[in-house]
């Protein structure tokens, strides 16, 4: 039987004496209200009371590592409490930014996990396209300010357009507002209850991976995503896993991974994250130099580095550096990150249970 892998699948002051105009007051932000049955904490952080309480248990995969180990734990949760109904998978679809095979390989892991709905958000806008929107409307920002404190707009600075640790608005726009959306319609579902639709959140966020990560409380009620008519709480099942134990679930699973990861990446799945390692961004622009490309004329066109201190021409000149050092990378053997972190022996058993089960070459 032939096996297949994965990825085969102004006024101007002239008097002293004059006082100088006031600036326009800036119209005051309206604060949100939260509705009234919205709790300020969650009753419980006990794993199968969270399951059994919810509704309905939505669980964010990007396909990457650690929403592949999240899902694996939530899914055994719900399947010892005879919940796995109430599980929902969701992909924010992020387009060409991601790496290939991304959304089907977050698909495939929900369907040979037994979780039976599998869905998939977009914001509908390509990120690079809103970079430059978004470049727009902050030197039109700028520009108006300059004005009304009677200085040249032309020498106006202009906000970053790029994401970055301080302003991640790719999150909030490319992933929680879709999923957020989703969540409008599994309420609408459960409307017959006539009561607050309960949502457990899931996210694989690790504290491991940053001090500001490391600050995240394992449970917390998201206020935000809260309404009259939904209780959204965020619950994070793996936040004090380790690298190890994250691969050890993999592994235990039996769920395949991106080969990304024995590529050499730490993280997945856009292709070139703000937040990631500079080797990975250099693995990017290797493996998919056209998007590389497409990110050097973004900068360009809204003037400012993709990250701040090194550009993606910069980040192509390295990736060119190596590929004529070194020639054109072979694909590491399947398997490769796995046993960096769990060892040979237990990496073998996993890709043959793979084969066995799968059908995926071992």
């Amino acid at each position: 039987m032939q096996t297949a892998t994965l990825f085969d699948l102004p006024a101007v002051q002239t008097r002293q004496a004059a006082p100088a105009a006031a600036a326009p007051a800036k119209p005051k932000r309206r604060t949100r209200t939260v509705h009234a049955s919205v709790p300020l904490t969650s009753w419980t952080t006990v794993p199968d009371e969270l399951i059994r309480d919810a509704d309905w248990v939505v669980v964010s995969s990007s396909g990457g590592k650690d929403s592949q180990a999240m899902l694996s734990y939530v899914v055994r949760r719900a399947k010892a409490l005879g919940m796995l109904d109430k599980v929902v998978v969701v992909h924010a679809d992020l387009g060409r930014a991601e790496w290939k095979g991304t959304r089907e390989l977050a698909e495939l892991q929900a369907r040979l996990s037994g979780v039976r709905r599998f869905e998939v958000v977009t914001s509908g806008v390509d990120f690079l396209d809103r970079v430059e929107i978004r470049h727009g409307k902050l030197k039109a920002k700028a520009e108006k300010e300059a004005l009304e404190r009677g200085e040249d707009p032309a020498e106006a600075k202009v906000a970053p357009a790029w994401p970055s640790s301080a302003a991640r608005w790719c999150t909030s726009g490319e992933k929680r507002g879709p999923i957020w959306t989703l969540y409008t319609r599994l309420t609408a579902e459960l409307a017959h209850l006539g009561r607050p639709v309960r949502i457990l959140a899931c996210i694989g966020q690790r504290a491991a991976e940053s001090d500001q990560r490391a600050k995240l409380a394992e449970v917390e009620i998201d206020r935000g995503a809260s309404n009259g008519k939904r209780h959204v709480t965020t619950w994070r099942p793996i936040h004090t896993w380790s690298d190890r134990k994250v691969w050890r679930e993999i592994a235990r699973s039996r769920l395949p991974y991106h080969p990304a990861y024995d590529w050499g990446n730490r993280r997945l799945s856009c292709v070139f994250c703000v937040l990631g390692c500079n080797n990975d961004l250099v693995n990017g622009a290797r493996r998919v130099p056209e998007l590389a490309a497409a990110y050097a004329e973004t900068e360009i066109k809204v003037g400012a580095d993709f990250k701040k201190g090194l550009s993606m021409r910069e980040i192509i000149r390295r990736a060119e550096a190596l590929e004529k050092a070194e020639g054109p990378a072979a694909r590491p053997p399947a398997g490769t990150a796995m046993a960096e972190h769990v060892g040979r022996a237990l990496t073998s058993q996993y890709r043959a249970r793979q084969a066995a089960l799968y059908g995926l070459a071992a």
